[in-house]
């Protein structure tokens, strides 16, 4: 890891305690705050990809992994109105969610980088974001793994209702992710002017050799 990596290291550091914060303010009635800064992640992965190549990509990944696991150890020891903002299962579905998204983000990107510019970092985050979606809410609320962590009582995200308030009857947490889902990539297409932008600037300003 050289100077040069510090700025995505900071950056990354800085998106994952943001959307650690941000996540305990409602927007809404599917949605928190946290959801529009945590795609940036993906951003920060793609843009040390381009410039720098998948090697510090993945270290900057498992520098923001560490963040949010101290994130999470710190969650664990703040009582909010209904105890600890941050569960087992919570921190569990955070830490594979993002780790597992991200590398995976990072593979498609280098597979991908000789196309043509949008297509690599359009992709990856799609795809890793899809997959961070469904890992997360799925772990954190699925009743399916209440054996996780027994004592924690997520039968709220199981009531029944319909999808984002108008489809079909489902369990609120897949409203949940779906609508997190749905940012996440809106989110990926308007990504994709800042790396346009600063993967030029950064080329246009590397010396003549």
């Amino acid at each position: 890891m050289t100077r040069a990596h510090i700025p995505g290291i900071l950056a990354m550091a800085a998106v994952v305690v943001a959307s650690n914060i941000l996540v305990q303010f409602l927007l809404g009635q599917w949605l928190t705050w946290g959801a529009f800064t945590y795609p940036i992640a993906f951003l920060v992965t793609d843009l040390m990809n381009r410039l720098y190549g998948p090697g510090p990509a993945r270290k900057v990944v498992l520098a923001g992994f560490a963040v949010g696991v101290l994130c999470s150890f710190i969650g664990t020891q703040i009582q909010g109105e209904f105890g600890p903002l941050v569960t087992l299962r919570i921190a569990i579905a955070s830490g594979l969610a993002f780790l597992t998204a991200q590398l995976l983000d990072v593979s498609i990107f280098d597979r991908l980088r000789e196309g043509r510019w949008w297509r690599a970092p359009l992709a990856s985050t799609l795809v890793g974001s899809s997959v961070d979606t469904a890992i997360f809410f799925t772990v954190a609320f699925s009743g399916a793994l209440t054996f996780l962590e027994p004592s924690n009582d997520v039968s709220w995200a199981g009531e029944a209702l319909p999808l984002l308030g108008v489809g079909p009857v489902v369990p609120l947490w897949v409203s949940l992710a779906v609508a997190d889902w749905m940012v996440k990539l809106s989110l990926a297409l308007v990504a994709l002017v800042p790396f346009r932008m600063i993967v030029s600037r950064a080329v246009g300003a590397q010396p003549a050799t």
